[in-house]
């Protein structure tokens, strides 16, 4: 918690911000809980709510809805369609179905409202025609790729809708790719001056969340990233206020020239034109990529004249269309002859030449357009200024972390910043003050009527992964301090949708934490492919590993509750550096613990055996369990450390977070005898320590003579002669030191 960013941010002094009018009483803890529920606010969008490319097919959609009263398809001209004819994009309309004598059309997926609306309801999908994007390969939109679950696309609905919409997400459910679908529709959802505030608990879950938005149809220059944690994002381009300002200048240069380039393709008329002194249509082409006020007035006179002479030639021909029409009408034929695919007209089908014809004219209004929201940076001088105009004007889409929006916040209310959408990400990790705040960017608008701009409230989080973290222990333990806005949500009754199926690891490994949920399923990926093969050079996909003491030495601690374990040290680096003999690539294996102290004792140990080697490097991560979630590899090498008592792992909510980071392998180097006994870790730890194996099951079992890539099947379990268990009483490692020179040989 940065309580120095919060308390200046609670005590910057009365101003006009408040919470939504529709969220205060649910906020304060009283009234409905439902209250702030889309299905509860007359706001609710019912017709033609656009869902873009959320679905995939017609049969998405049928599968996405299974609880309505019945799913029906009309095509652009209204007409009633079969599902295998429709296709995508679909508009959706949501109609209120009486229900006759108690019946419906089947209830949804528990614990997320339904999967997709309810028996209460029939749904209407409406075919529409986006046209023609254009004949560049930029101009053509990105798509999402994701077959969402009927449970998240309701979590999709309600966070399209106005109101508070809460997203409980267990491990590897999507959470990421729900909030990235819900920005991407609200992007283009009604007003063009729509506004979402993205913010996160951490820059790692924030920069993963932004470059899962940069692949999506948003234009790159409403996008603006605030915050040092800027500079970690795995691209080239700098998502910084300062970096847009630069690519806004340099953009608006580049539009400019291809206006010079369509002047100089125009035939135009000097005399008529009043050109004569301007150097000739040099003169002109230069004159209207001069600046973007000319541009518009070149728009104007030179550009919107011949579309509007072409629509007018076209509706005079007879129809069917000729198909030589369009190529013969069409007034920025040279403009567009760099266009990819050439001849840009085939003449054969009228009616498809002319949708090419009307995309080469949206390509044209938004080169325009473009340079129109650019007109102010031709005013505005300073490097400053340019950067509040982006951030208050032009960004659609801006993120930070809820640290930042404190320390923000009171700048952001004196340049009047506004946005109409709350999107927060890791909400069950940040306290309730930290989600104020992001509330309270913006004054009242008075236009609302004095109510607050903001309609929608997306929370996503996990109440039962880690909470937030407060130092203080009076504060957490007598005041709950340490309880979220999201977990109190959660407590009060608030609806929520909870995600129930996962992606991310391997079935038997999600089973290690699933027993916290109600209900979590796995997606069918996790069913082939690399989840189908087993871990090379491992009899297991996951075990628990039995690590005695090292040289008579357990659980150390030098200063007090910096906790050590040289034991546990030695061994996890000598079964990492079995795995990169083996093949397994660095950035592919995490190894994490639970305490700080261990952190940094792995680490030593890394650059002493490891770090200068070009055989072993250093791994994707060393991290301890808290500051990881929120990410995830391939495999986690997991070092529990205490050996006298439990310690803060005592918290199942840390257990779940430790158990969910790996995807297809998970090794735990603890002692049994002290973690068996606690009570609260009996239901992961029967399945990792199965009675009926006894103590023979926390011996790490190798499988020598295997290279990564596997190519053994995960199932059936290898057998016990074609296994080698690794039995070292003085757990440094030795034994599996003495595998990894055999695998090197």
């Amino acid at each position: 918690m940065n309580t120095a960013a919060a308390g200046a941010a609670a005590g910057s002094g009365p101003d006009g911000a408040s919470v939504p009018s529709w969220l205060h009483d649910i906020f304060l803890g009283y009234g409905d809980p439902a209250g702030a529920h889309f299905r509860s606010l007359p706001t609710q969008l019912r017709a033609d709510v656009d869902f873009r490319d959320t679905f995939l097919d017609a049969a998405h959609v049928l599968d996405a809805f299974p609880g309505a009263r019945f799913v029906k398809f009309l095509a652009p001209d209204g007409s009633i369609v079969a599902a295998d004819a429709a296709a995508p994009p679909f508009a959706l309309d949501f109609e209120a179905a009486k229900v006759i004598g108690g019946g419906g059309g089947g209830g949804g997926s528990k614990g997320g409202g339904g999967g997709g609306g309810g028996g209460s309801e029939i749904v209407v999908a409406r075919e529409y025609r986006p046209g023609d994007p254009g004949p560049y390969p930029a101009d053509v939109p990105k798509r999402n790729a994701v077959r969402f679950t009927p449970v998240q696309v309701e979590a999709i609905r309600s966070g399209m809708n106005p109101g508070l919409t809460m997203v409980v997400g267990p491990p590897g459910t999507g959470k990421t790719d729900v909030a990235v679908q819900i920005i991407a529709n609200l992007y283009h959802l009604g007003q063009a001056g729509h506004r979402t505030l993205l913010v996160a608990h951490s820059n790692a879950a924030l920069n993963d969340l932004f470059e899962k938005i940069m692949e999506r149809d948003i234009d790159e220059r409403h996008l603006l990233r605030l915050g040092a944690g800027e500079k970690e994002l795995a691209t080239s381009k700098d998502f910084s206020k300062a970096g847009r300002v630069n690519y806004t200048l340099s953009r608006r240069l580049k539009l400019l020239e291809e206006v010079s380039r369509l002047a100089s393709t125009l035939t135009l008329s000097l005399a008529t034109e009043g050109a004569e002194g301007a150097g000739g249509p040099a003169g002109l082409a230069e004159a209207a990529g001069h600046s973007c006020e000319t541009a518009a007035h070149f728009q104007l006179y030179h550009v919107t004249s011949r579309i509007e002479a072409f629509e007018a030639e076209i509706a005079a021909q007879p129809q069917p269309l000729p198909a030589d029409a369009v190529a013969r009408l069409f007034p920025f034929a040279k403009f567009f002859s760099d266009a990819p695919v050439q001849p840009l007209f085939e003449q054969k089908d009228g009616a498809k030449d002319l949708s090419i014809a009307r995309g080469c004219f949206r390509h044209l209004a938004r080169v325009f357009e473009e340079l129109a929201e650019y007109r102010a940076f031709e005013l505005l001088r300073t490097q400053s200024a340019r950067a509040d105009y982006l951030l208050t004007k032009q960004a659609r889409v801006v993120a930070m972390t809820c640290t930042h929006a404190a320390l923000l916040r009171r700048r952001l209310v004196q340049l009047a910043f506004k946005y109409d959408s709350l999107v927060m990400e890791e909400a069950g990790q940040i306290l309730e003050v930290e989600t104020l705040i992001p509330m309270l960017l913006q004054d009242q608008d008075m236009v609302e009527g004095g109510d607050s701009r903001l309609k929608r409230v997306v929370l996503i989080g996990d109440h039962h992964q880690l909470p937030p973290v407060v130092q203080c222990q009076a504060l957490q333990q007598h005041a709950h301090l340490d309880q979220s806005l999201f977990a109190r949500f959660i407590r009060l009754g608030t609806p929520s949708v909870q995600l129930d199926a996962q992606g991310r690891a391997r079935p038997a490994i999600a089973a290690l934490y699933s027993w916290r949920y109600r209900t979590l399923g796995n997606l069918p990926n996790v069913q082939r492919g690399a989840y189908a093969l087993a871990n090379a050079g491992f009899a297991r996909p996951f075990q628990f590993i039995d690590v005695h003491d090292f040289q008579g030495v357990g659980e150390t601690a030098p200063t007090p509750h910096f906790y050590q374990n040289l034991g546990e040290a030695e061994y996890v680096v000598a079964c990492y550096q079995y795995m990169r003999l083996l093949g397994y690539p660095a950035e592919k294996i995490a190894i994490l613990t639970t305490y700080n102290g261990q952190r940094a004792l792995i680490g030593d140990v890394l650059k002493q055996r490891c770090a200068d080697s070009s055989l072993f490097g250093m791994p994707g991560a060393v991290q301890t369990v808290d500051k990881y979630q929120g990410q995830q590899s391939d495999y986690v090498l997991l070092s529990l450390v205490r050996t006298k008592r439990v310690g803060h792992l005592r918290d199942v909510r840390r257990l779940v977070v430790a158990l969910s980071r790996a995807r297809l392998g998970l090794y735990i180097f603890a002692r049994r005898a002290l973690f068996e006994g606690c009570a609260e870790l009996a239901p992961a730890l029967k399945q990792l320590l199965p009675p009926a194996i006894g103590p023979a099951a926390s011996v790490l079992v190798l499988a020598p003579g295997e290279r990564w890539p596997a190519t053994r099947p995960v199932e059936p379990p290898l057998r016990v002669p074609e296994a080698v268990p690794v039995r070292t009483e003085h757990a440094d490692g030795t034994a599996i030191s003495g595998q990894s020179n055999k695998a090197a040989a």
